[in-house]
């Protein structure tokens, strides 16, 4: 059952991390209006399970009077609201102070701060850090997220001297360009399922500027701005969805048997083969996969 959904407030970041399932950076295309947001907003009301609207990007604090509102809005119609950013702003505790000041005065309910290598690196005190300083001062539910770079890892014990990755990289957009390196690869068949995403009832979407409603970062159900959001939702039969079919039914693996890409090489992780056989898809169905530079095109 759908109970949030998750705004890609835009694509623009001012970092371009390694790890980044969107590929956001600073010359990433796509930003929402005000009207926009109304719009979808408006449209998440129609769907009486939805309960909370995050603000995400990209960096959301990068059109901070947008975000204002928008999380303004969002709590005016009764969704609880979090954000997700990786808090540049943060330069002293003060200055936190005063951004984050008007997000206490409207109630934000969670404060989701990036807070590792990737982000802010050889710092003694990180501006995440000095951020969740800050959101705890004026009471705003907060925590870090830290995602740790892959790594070969030997679990001989247990598996016999095979090598494994470690880490927490989930190797979509631009991780699969930029950190595979030589991490141990593993044969296709090992990927027969989706273990991060519950594609059959999704519980979170992420809508982006353009419309899209991903059910995954790059897998699109719908587009609202064409179809409402409810009936994108009444309307998800995913074992029909060109991509999803073969996911729900054998996993990045089936994917790629399906519609024939070169498994020849291994693959790190099951977000490596389906991103890779996703890429390879894009022009094939462009309504789907979209938009391209969330693929890195």
């Amino acid at each position: 059952m759908l109970t949030g959904v998750h705004f890609l407030l835009t694509y623009k970041c001012i970092f371009e991390c390694d790890h980044c399932f969107l590929y956001s950076g600073p010359s990433a295309e796509g930003t929402f209006t005000i009207e926009n947001v109304r719009q979808a907003l408006r449209q998440m009301k129609n769907v009486v399970s939805i309960n909370s609207a995050y603000f995400e990007g990209g960096e959301p604090f990068l059109y901070y009077p947008l975000l204002i509102e928008s999380a303004r809005l969002a709590k005016s119609m009764g969704f609880d609201v979090g954000i997700v950013s990786n808090a540049y702003w943060a330069t002293t505790f003060e200055d936190a102070l005063i951004w984050l000041a008007p997000l206490a005065d409207i109630g934000v309910a969670d404060l989701s701060i990036s807070d590792d290598s990737f982000h802010h690196e050889g710092v003694d005190e990180s501006p995440a850090k000095i951020a969740l300083r800050a959101a705890r001062k004026l009471g705003i539910p907060s925590d870090s997220i830290c995602i740790e770079a892959p790594k070969s890892v030997d679990e001989s014990a247990g598996l016999g001297g095979k090598m494994v990755v470690g880490g927490d990289v989930l190797f979509k957009g631009r991780a699969v360009d930029k950190l595979l390196g030589d991490l141990p690869r593993l044969k296709y068949t090992n990927f027969r399922d989706c273990p991060h995403e519950n594609l059959k009832s999704p519980e979170r979407v992420h809508l982006d500027p353009f419309g899209n409603i991903h059910i995954c970062q790059g897998i699109v159900i719908g587009n609202i701005n064409m179809i409402p959001l409810k009936e994108i939702m009444n309307g998800y039969h995913p074992e029909m969805h060109p991509i999803i079919g073969p996911l729900m039914s054998g996993g990045p693996a089936e994917l790629a048997r399906k519609y024939g890409f070169d498994i020849s090489g291994g693959f790190v992780s099951h977000c490596h083969l389906c991103f890779e056989a996703r890429r390879a898809l894009m022009d094939e169905f462009p309504e789907y996969l979209t938009p391209k530079q969330v693929y890195g095109r």
